[in-house]
């Protein structure tokens, strides 16, 4: 009768011995799978930028004819005292 807690106790311990071995089986193998996908991300990404330092950079486009660009107009610089005096003869008191 001792013998059985004894018993099931080992079961119990060869188990999760048994998953945490399977745990740390998966665990490493997702290390591997990310450092894999790493260093092909790492790769293509150095082959692009390879490309674009060989290859010249691209001529400047024109803007399409059918629709003409529009220019913001700036706003002329004045002085505050002159703002000031406009606000004030526009009726704003404060």
């Amino acid at each position: 009768m001792a013998d059985e807690p004894n018993k099931l106790r080992a079961e119990i311990r060869a188990r999760q011995a048994e998953d945490g071995k399977k745990a740390m089986a998966e665990y490493e193998a997702n290390v591997a799978a990310v450092r894999i996908k790493t260093e092909k991300l790492r790769a293509l990404r150095l082959a692009r930028e390879a490309a674009e330092q060989a290859a010249p950079p691209p001529a400047a486009t024109k803007a399409k004819a059918s629709k003409p660009a529009k220019k913001k107009k700036k706003a002329a610089a004045g002085k505050l005292s002159d703002w000031l005096e406009d606000q004030t003869d526009s009726g704003r008191n404060t």
